[in-house]
């Protein structure tokens, strides 16, 4: 498993009456690798992965694995409101062929540390896929700590990474720190990636990518070999979309801007609804300047 470079929390994209567009979801996957991404991350929050049936996960992680092959590999993000779905998620998982394993803590319950630790212990002992560990206090309520991370690492030997969404940049070297190289750091927030790759980031979990992959992946190269100049000057041009990560219709914006870049459809699944109105006409200003300035 490449835990490195960028990778795609990839959208999953949906027909007019709702079911899973699997043709444009292999072209999609064959784009971003073409583009210089460096594996795909599915079925994540960006990829809408609560609303899609157990028999669809498996479509969407099986459609990934085929379009990409041995190009790259496939990431399944791992979540449920149970931890024996979870696992069982997990193992189609590895029976689909995918590579690696994005580990999400519980939809819905907010537990302590014990039993947050025995959830994704129980996914990390499910497979002897890599894993890593998604940290997203903001969404998701419950905070893996750097102390906590680091536990999980000296206990479970397929634990190799971790993304970092806490939008705390101290977080990167906190965690550096206590794991050294054994565990690779991720930035999964967009509009802090110039920091994060300054900090000392192995990749960047990424959500405009979808619709700007060059530019996703010539910014975070930039950042990583301390091309500040070159870095920045493009993370500018890129903030105002990248800034759309980060807000509660993430999914809704970054579908938009597919649509707009001619790769995608903003359509979502309920209970999200597409943008309307000024909201939305707000959103095509943000992306259709970017276009019209694109780098």
């Amino acid at each position: 498993m490449n835990w490195n470079g960028v990778i795609p929390a990839i959208t999953t994209p949906f027909n007019t009456d709702l079911s899973v567009d699997y043709a444009f979801f292999a072209r999609h996957c064959t784009w971003m690798i073409d583009s210089g991404c460096s594996g795909i991350v599915a079925l994540g929050s960006l990829g809408e992965g609560a609303t899609l049936s157990f028999d669809e996960k498996r479509g969407v992680l099986s459609t990934a694995v085929g379009a990409v092959g041995d190009r790259a590999p496939v990431v399944a993000g791992v979540s449920a409101l149970s931890t024996a779905e979870t696992v069982a998620i997990a193992r189609m998982a590895a029976d689909c062929g995918c590579s690696g394993l994005m580990v999400l803590p519980p939809y819905v319950y907010v537990g302590d540390w014990r039993e947050s630790k025995a959830h994704v212990s129980a996914i990390l002992r499910a497979t002897p896929l890599s894993c890593m560990l998604y940290n997203n206090p903001i969404a998701y309520k419950t905070d893996f700590l750097p102390e906590q991370a680091a536990e999980l690492l000296n206990e479970h030997a397929n634990l190799e990474a971790i993304k970092e969404s806490s939008a705390d940049i101290r977080r990167i070297a906190a965690l550096r720190v206590l794991a050294g190289d054994r565990l690779k750091i991720l930035a999964g927030v967009d509009d802090l990636i110039f920091e994060a790759g300054l900090a000392g980031a192995t990749g960047w979990i990424a959500g405009l990518v979808n619709a700007f992959p060059a530019e996703s992946v010539e910014l975070f190269d930039a950042s990583i070999r301390g091309d500040r100049d070159r870095a920045f000057a493009l993370y500018q041009w890129f903030l105002p979309l990248l800034r759309m990560d980060t807000v509660p219709k993430f999914v809704q914006l970054i579908k938009l801007a597919q649509q707009e870049a001619g790769m995608g459809s903003e359509r979502v699944r309920p209970p999200r609804l597409e943008l309307t109105g000024t909201e939305r006409e707000a959103a095509l200003a943000v992306i259709r300047a970017a276009l019209a300035s694109r780098p």
